[in-house]
């Protein structure tokens, strides 16, 4: 793992597989369950773009519950011939409009690499009356990062976080 978890190297011993299975094992990864998605980045010149679902019906209420302002999403570019996925973090501002999440990147933007964990929780009363439990969430940036890095070194290709420059 490199500093601050921005890489991993794959075991040696690992066969390394074509970028192609590299990309549907990383596609893979994406279940009903999990807060966040990896879809084909083409429309950004890149291979993959891993995100929250911040626009997904299903999860938007409970981003919004929450009260999450920033949205996480990792460009990802496959190199063959170092046999390397690069990836490129990037942190946009969230709106919230009656319950709607709207994606703001004018004044707030980052890029690089980044860790970051959003957490509360929250008390009231509940439909019996009764104090209780409303919602208690943790968004974590390895949610995201941790799966997509464990994929690509069993593909035995190393994750490289860039911080500058290009992808």
């Amino acid at each position: 793992m490199g500093l601050f978890g921005f890489g991993k190297k794959s075991d040696k011993n690992t066969p390394v597989l074509s970028a192609d299975e590299v990309r549907r094992r990383l596609l893979a990864l994406n279940r009903e369950t999990a807060p966040y998605q990896i879809i084909d980045g083409a429309s950004q010149n890149v291979d993959l773009i891993a995100e929250w679902k911040i626009v997904d019906a299903k999860w938007y209420e409970l981003f919004a519950r929450a009260n999450l302002t920033k949205v996480f999403r990792i460009y990802l570019k496959f190199d063959g011939t170092k046999h390397q996925v690069r990836g490129k973090d990037e942190e946009f501002t969230v709106e919230w409009r009656a319950g709607v999440p709207s994606l703001s990147i004018a004044a707030s933007k980052f890029q690089g690499q980044m860790t970051s964990v959003e957490f509360g929780t929250a008390y009231a009363f509940t439909e019996e009356l009764k104090p209780g439990l409303v919602y208690n969430y943790r968004f974590s940036t390895s949610e995201i990062k941790k799966p997509i890095q464990e994929a690509v070194a069993a593909c035995g290709w190393d994750y490289k976080g860039v911080a500058f420059g290009k992808l």
